[in-house]
């Protein structure tokens, strides 16, 4: 399928069958008709499940024979995950579905009864008209190794999702219990620290003890990078402690709890990144992007984890579409507002871009000398945030031609075309 909409439009001839289907849990509704609107035979509800498949295409194909339609399209409103089975089905049968945007269909309910009511069956009637419109895309459907690394990036998001918390209701522990353990210690993630709260996280717990005797107890687990100095502070701290003092015996049980788990996702998370690492070493590209400086292994898996195969994309312009990072302009007569870019497109991709372009600014010479091209130049200058974002396509770009080529980053070419070149390599 062609993303160009004159070349979706070419598509939907008057041999084709256009199917639209309302995706929903269990049960799927779909409609069928002709390039001009006009509907064949009834409605067609099908389960979420292979016998129900196999009704579609059956139905579709007794609606093919009995009106002359050689061609197909199948168009569906993309809710949740319930379309990832269909749509996988029907690629491994050789056809296509296409999706239309939950909200043209929501905004498009009224042209056909004048009512904004809802149910599945109008819906695919709505569905299956956008499509003949032309106004669908094609969705991105991974398999083999960037199926594997989609989920290896959201297992990993997950987990990260799961730290966070477990951080949060860590850090509410300490201060409800010992909040005093900061002055102490700034970090509740290092090895002394952590020691100290399995062991010791109650003020009550360090009464009886001396300064030695901590001491001798972190030790036995930390070497070096502690003394005696930390462990007076530590007991000060503890008897002039405003912490709760009552409840102890869950509070600790806890206390517990929650190292556990973190220890557990922490080890889930090294060996997942170890797994996602082997894994980039077959993808043709990979290697090379992550040789960028300031350019992280996860940020490439992300990458190709949201776009996958870059042989099937013509050019750069429509991973930058898929970003959303495309720019847009609201102006009527005289009046132009400010242009901005669209966030119509996947929201990781653009953030994974965003999060690698900083550093890549503050390490990487030439995107250090782009950004201060883009703030400083006389002629249009950008403020900072805009700089980062025109960095975050030109950073796409950059990864869309590695990966095709399977090159090695070279700045200097980038930097080429520029005004000033000379100043810019010397920042």
């Amino acid at each position: 399928m062609n993303y160009n909409q004159n070349h979706k439009l070419s598509q939907i001839t008057p041999s084709t069958l256009i199917v639209g289907i309302d995706i929903a849990k269990d049960k799927h509704v779909a409609r069928a008709q002709d390039d001009r609107g006009f509907e064949f035979g009834k409605r067609l509800i099908f389960d979420n499940r292979i016998h129900g498949f196999e009704q579609l295409l059956n139905w579709i194909s007794k609606l093919q024979k009995e009106h002359g339609k050689n061609e197909l399209i199948i168009g569906a409103e993309p809710t949740g995950h319930y379309w990832l089975s269909l749509a996988y089905y029907l690629r491994a049968k050789g056809i296509n579905l296409v999706l239309v945007n939950p909200m043209h269909v929501k905004k498009s309910k009224e042209l056909d009864d004048n009512s904004p009511t809802k149910n599945d069956t109008k819906d695919a009637r709505v569905i299956a008209q956008l499509v003949k419109d032309g106004r669908y895309s094609v969705p991105n459907l991974l398999d083999g190794i960037y199926a594997e690394l989609r989920e290896g990036i959201k297992l990993r998001d997950q987990l990260v999702k799961q730290l966070i918390v477990i951080d949060g209701r860590i850090q509410n522990h300490i201060q409800r219990y010992f909040p005093e353990f900061n002055d102490v210690f700034k970090d509740w993630e290092g090895k002394t620290a952590l020691f100290t709260l399995r062991e010791f996280p109650f003020p009550s717990d360090f009464q009886d003890m001396t300064p030695e005797e901590v001491l001798a107890q972190w030790k036995t687990v930390i070497k070096r990078g502690v003394g005696i100095k930390r462990a007076i502070q530590l007991l000060e701290k503890a008897r002039k402690s405003v912490g709760i003092k009552v409840g102890l015996r869950f509070a600790r049980k806890e206390i517990h709890s929650l190292l556990d788990q973190y220890e557990l996702y922490q080890r889930q998370l090294t060996e997942l990144d170890k797994e996602i690492t082997e894994v980039m070493k077959d993808i043709p590209g990979a290697q090379e992007m992550t040789n960028i400086k300031g350019l992280g292994t996860i940020t490439v898996a992300t990458f190709f984890s949201e776009v996958g195969d870059l042989t099937k994309y013509d050019h750069p312009q429509q991973l930058v579409n898929m970003a959303g990072l495309s720019l847009r302009e609201h102006s009527s007569g005289k009046f132009k507002g400010q242009t901005r870019i669209t966030k119509r497109g996947r929201k990781k991709l653009r953030k994974a871009l965003y999060l690698a372009v900083r550093p890549l600014v503050a390490s990487n010479p030439t995107f250090k000398a782009l950004h201060h091209y883009y703030t400083t130049r006389p002629n249009n200058p950008l403020k900072k945030q805009q700089s980062l974002i025109a960095l975050c396509g030109k950073l796409l770009r950059i990864l869309f031609v590695i990966g095709r080529k399977q090159c090695e980053f070279d700045g200097s070419k980038i930097l080429k075309g520029l005004p000033q070149i000379k100043a810019l390599q010397a920042v």
